[in-house]
C-alpha cells in the first residue's frame, strides 16, 4: 500500500508478479447510497434520470429498479433481469419522486454516475440486501459439506426481511464471527434509515468505506503473506481495523521505512508502465493496439510478425 497526498495506491503480487492494481484518488461514489429525486423519465429509452446532488444527474435504468417489497412477513425472490427489463418505467417512476438508490458506476467524461435501487452492503464475510432477495453461498466455495455447513449457519442468523450471501471469506469461518459480522451490517442499515429518514433529498446517506477499508474486508486474507504499508499513519489505521475484522491477521502487517519507494523496491512502477503501453506485444509475435474514448475501449489485433 503507497500513500501519497494524492492518491493512494494498493497493488497484489503473485509469486513477485503484479496480479491487481487498485487506485483511489479524491472522493469515490461508487458504493455510496443517495435519497434522490427523479428528474426525467425517458420511456423510449427505458431509463430515468436521477438526481443525487452531483454535478451531473445518474442514470438508473429499468432493469436496475426493484419492484417495492412494502413491509412484508417475508423477503421475496429478487426476480431476474429479463423480468423487469419489460416493465414500463413510466408506470414504476414520477417526476418528483423521491428515490434510494446506490452508485454502481462512477461518472465519467459528459455521462453522470449510474445507479440502481439495489441496495447491498458488503461485509468481510457476508453480503447483506435489505430489499430482500433469500439465501445465497459463493459460488467459489465448492466443497459440499462446507455449502451445506454454511447453508445451516445462514438458515439460522438469517436476518428477517433481508437477502443474504455468504462471501468467499466465510468459508471455515464460525458461527460467531459470521454472526458478528450480520449484526454489524444490520446495525449500520438501521444507522443509513435513520440518515435517510432525516435527510431532504437529493443528500447522500451513506458513504462507501474508503479504499484502505475494502482492500482489508475483500482482498488481506489468510491466504497473503504480507501486507507492507508506506506510510506510519495508515499503518496504525490498518492495525486498527484488523483489530475489530481479523485480530489474527495483525501480525502480517508491515511498516515499509526503506529509502527506495516502495513500488521501485518490488518493481511495480516498471510493470506498470510496461502494462500500460498502447502497444502489447503477444508471443505469437502479433499485438494489440489499444485505445480508450469515452464511449468504448477499441482494441485492434494485429498480426505483425507472425505473418
Amino acid at each position: 500500500m503507497n500513500v501519497s497526498p494524492r492518491e493512494t495506491r494498493i497493488a497484489v503480487l503473485e509469486n513477485g508478479q503484479l496480479m491487481e492494481l487498485r487506485f483511489e484518488r479524491g472522493e469515490r461514489v461508487v458504493g455510496n447510497i443517495y435519497k434522490g429525486l427523479v428528474q426525467n423519465v425517458l420511456p423510449g429509452m427505458d431509463a430515468a434520470f436521477v438526481n443525487i446532488g452531483l454535478e451531473r444527474n445518474a442514470f438508473l435504468y429499468v432493469g436496475d429498479i426493484l419492484p417495492e417489497g412494502g413491509d412484508a412477513e417475508e423477503p421475496t425472490p429478487t426476480p431476474k433481469r429479463s423480468e423487469l427489463r419489460k416493465r414500463n418505467i413510466g408506470e414504476l417512476l414520477k417526476i418528483g419522486q423521491e428515490i434510494l438508490v446506490q452508485v454502481v458506476k462512477a461518472p465519467r467524461g459528459t455521462k453522470g454516475a449510474r445507479v440502481t435501487t439495489r441496495i447491498t452492503l458488503p461485509g468481510r464475510y457476508v453480503v447483506l440486501m435489505p430489499d430482500g432477495g433469500g439465501l445465497g453461498i459463493s459460488r467459489k466455495i465448492e466443497d459440499r459439506a462446507e455449502r451445506e455447513r454454511l447453508r445451516q449457519i445462514a438458515q439460522k442468523l438469517h436476518p428477517h426481511g433481508f437477502g443474504l450471501i455468504l462471501r468467499t471469506e466465510s468459508e471455515g469461518k464460525t458461527e460467531k464471527e459470521i454472526g458478528q459480522d450480520i449484526e454489524y451490517l444490520t446495525q449500520l442499515w438501521q444507522q443509513i434509515r435513520e440518515n435517510i429518514a432525516q435527510a431532504h433529498a437529493p443528500a447522500l446517506v451513506h458513504r462507501d468505506a474508503t479504499l484502505l477499508y475494502r482492500v482489508l474486508r475483500d482482498v488481506f486474507s489468510s491466504e497473503v503473506d504480507r501486507l507492507w504499508i508506506d506510510d506510519p499513519e495508515e499503518y496504525e489505521k490498518v492495525h486498527e481495523v484488523l483489530k475489530v475484522i481479523a485480530p489474527a491477521l495483525r501480525t502480517r502487517v508491515m511498516l515499509y521505512d526503506k529509502p527506495t519507494p516502495m513500488f521501485e523496491q518490488f518493481n511495480i512502477e516498471k510493470e506498470m508502465e510496461r502494462l500500460l503501453r498502447r502497444k502489447v506485444w503477444l508471443k505469437s509475435g502479433g499485438y494489440l493496439t489499444i485505445d480508450e474514448t469515452e464511449a468504448f475501449t477499441a482494441i485492434d489485433v494485429n498480426t505483425g510478425k507472425f505473418t
